[in-house]
């Protein structure tokens, strides 16, 4: 059960980042559907640092670079999305698609030609960080702590403050919900969307690093994320955009996507004799039953998806 319940924290983790992430993004009036490539080369940019860097480095140091990587390289392709969305009015359901398609392209030639570069045996897309791994982590007992489990409650709590209890984040929701309305008072809208889109990024590539953190010591990047960044769409849909409700949505899918880590350690689950693909699909099934009967329900920005247009009253 301490397995069970080290897994689902691990996976809450990353959902809630994400879907936080998303949160942000679509408060601000832009549908960002490529959280799943964010993470994707936030993942590659902070699995890159761990491999350079000295293993010798002090944990706190090690973890504030890693974090630091992951986030600038999350950011920094969260500003296709603003750019093609913000500034060209391009569609943001093709540009999600397509930043999710490329990403994983873009993580594989990299992590190849770094691999090539440093006269490597291996120049696939692998790169190995199993010592550097192990700062994040403090073991009491038999319960794996990670301290990405402290960061990712940490945004819950500070995304909820940001988004509700200060003016940042009244002027972020009111350009999802009536962008001209917050216009007229003097609100610069295009640039309060590339802040939501560029939080996101922040957050997607926090949740990325922390994806691959969850239990491998190394990562083939032509695998992408697992579905991670759509699961995390469901967690915030799920969670109707409020970051608390997020953060106990991301329990509920983090315990379902654990099972298929620890249904064999687990005496009763063992007897029913489920094949272990059941257990893999278990996350995605809940997440489409979740979505059907919540959907209607919905409380999104009104104004989400919509490219705005300053002539437009």
């Amino acid at each position: 059960m301490i397995l069970l319940l080290q897994y689902m924290i691990i996976f809450a983790s990353v959902l809630s980042l994400v879907a936080l992430g998303g949160c942000f993004s679509e408060h601000s009036g832009v549908i960002n559907l490529g959280l799943e490539g964010i993470m994707v080369v936030g993942a590659m940019g902070g699995a890159m640092i761990m491999n350079l860097v000295p293993a010798t480095l002090p944990a706190p140091l090690m973890i504030l670079i890693v974090c630091a990587a992951s986030i600038i390289f999350g950011m920094l392709y969260s500003c296709l999305l603003g750019l093609a969305c913000i500034n060209l009015n391009a569609d943001q359901t093709l540009i999600g698609t397509a930043m999710n398609m490329l990403s994983t392209a873009v993580a594989v030639i990299v992590v190849r030609s770094y691999n090539t570069s440093r006269n490597s045996s291996d120049v696939s897309s692998i790169l190995k960080y199993v010592d550097a791994k192990k700062k994040f982590l403090i073991r009491f007992g038999s319960f794996e702590f990670n301290w990405f489990m402290i960061i990712a409650l940490a945004a819950v709590i500070i995304s909820y403050i940001v988004l509700y209890k200060t003016k940042f984040g009244l002027r972020l929701r009111a350009c999802g919900e009536n962008p001209q309305a917050a216009d007229s008072v003097g609100i610069n809208v295009y640039r309060m969307r590339w802040a939501g889109v560029t939080i996101s990024g922040l957050l997607g590539g926090l949740g990325g690093i922390t994806y691959i953190m969850a239990g491998v010591s190394e990562w083939k990047f032509e695998n992408g994320v697992a579905g991670f960044g759509f699961l995390s769409l469901a967690v915030m849909i799920f969670g109707q955009w409020k970051p608390h409700r997020i953060g106990l949505a991301a329990l509920l899918f983090g315990f379902f996507r654990s099972l298929s880590n620890v249904y064999s350690g687990i005496p009763f689950l063992k007897a029913m004799n489920i094949p272990s693909a059941v257990y893999n699909m278990m996350p995605y099934i809940i997440s489409l039953i979740v979505l059907a009967f919540t959907s209607s329900n919905s409380a999104a920005p009104k104004a989400e998806g919509i490219p705005y247009d300053k002539g437009t009253r």
